[in-house]
């Protein structure tokens, strides 16, 4: 019997919480998965379940050895999938997060053509503003926009982007142009209310440190796509993310102001957890993204240099 098997069993028999249980999974006898694990404990010289009629209970070493196994079948299972990466036969399920407006705009639109690529991934998308926690709740990798905090993940570029205050051309022509963002105290600030999560204020860099410049408005609202509709009605002026507005820069229905304190920590990134073995179905995915985030033309080129500049 194979060290594989033995440790197969034990984690599928301690996580069932008895043989019977795990037999039925197995597609075996309870009686042969009772004689894997004695054997097992026979090989390592130590006891690692008391068996009852009641099913299986873990002693201290068995507990820790569950750990250790659990580690080493997840290792197994990711070199499996790493190997296979370069087969286009690839397969499994994928599940990922994005933040609504932008998994919209740029991510659910390139689902189709990616599973045409790769039609053995089945693919799982939530789009939401939540911040996901993917161990926890299962998810393979996440897009996320701006900076990502936590240590426990792997984070990969995709494009770069910043956040730019902008405005209708209308606007500014009524109201004036601001210099420096302390001059946003004179505008009618268009921004999230406490439940959107922007109390700081809205973030710009000068001489290399960033500051937050508190911002005020007779609009405001928890929704990014409300927001920027007031903006593009000319109600007042936003802060939005260049992904975001390339479109209406293109077409001259918006311009933006400040662009030179313009904080550049929001680029779009690519977000798993940390793996010995990275699963080829968020590899391939994470390359075929970010193949189309960099075609040229795709975010209708550069921030154009606009009106407003200090």
């Amino acid at each position: 019997m194979s060290r594989y098997t033995e440790m197969r069993s034990f984690v599928l028999s301690a996580e069932k919480g008895s043989f019977a249980s795990a037999a039925e999974t197995e597609g075996v006898t309870p009686v042969i998965l009772g004689r894997r694990l004695t054997a097992l404990e026979r090989r390592l010289g130590v006891q690692l379940a008391h068996r009852s009629s009641r099913g299986l209970v873990l002693t201290q070493a068995g507990e820790q050895y569950l750990e250790y196994c659990q580690q080493i079948l997840k290792d197994i299972e990711s070199a499996d999938s790493s190997v296979s990466a370069g087969r286009k036969a690839v397969t499994g399920r994928l599940v990922i997060s994005a933040p609504a407006a932008f998994g919209r705009q740029h991510v659910a639109p390139h689902i189709v053509g990616f599973r045409k690529r790769y039609p053995g991934i089945s693919v799982s998308v939530n789009l939401t503003d939540r911040v996901i926690d993917l161990v926890d709740e299962g998810y393979d990798m996440a897009i996320r926009v701006g900076e990502v905090l936590d240590l426990d993940y792997v984070v990969s570029r995709l494009y770069p982007n910043r956040r730019v205050v902008c405005g209708t051309p209308e606007y500014f022509a009524r109201y004036g142009t601001p210099a420096t963002p302390e001059d946003l105290v004179h505008h009618n600030c268009l921004a999230f209310n406490l439940q959107g999560g922007q109390q700081r204020g809205w973030i710009f860099v000068r001489d290399g440190r960033p500051f937050a410049q508190r911002v005020q408005g007779d609009l405001d609202c928890n929704d990014g796509e409300m927001l920027y509709d007031w903006v593009r009605q000319g109600l007042g002026v936003g802060w939005r993310s260049t992904w975001e507005i390339q479109a209406d820069l293109k077409r001259g229905k918006l311009v933006t102001v400040l662009d030179d304190f313009a904080a550049p920590d929001y680029d779009i990134r690519a977000v798993y957890p940390q793996q010995r073995y990275l699963p080829a179905r968020v590899r391939h995915f994470i390359d075929y993204i970010n193949a189309i985030y960099n075609q040229r033309g795709y975010w209708d080129g550069p921030l154009p240099h606009t009106s407003g500049q200090a």
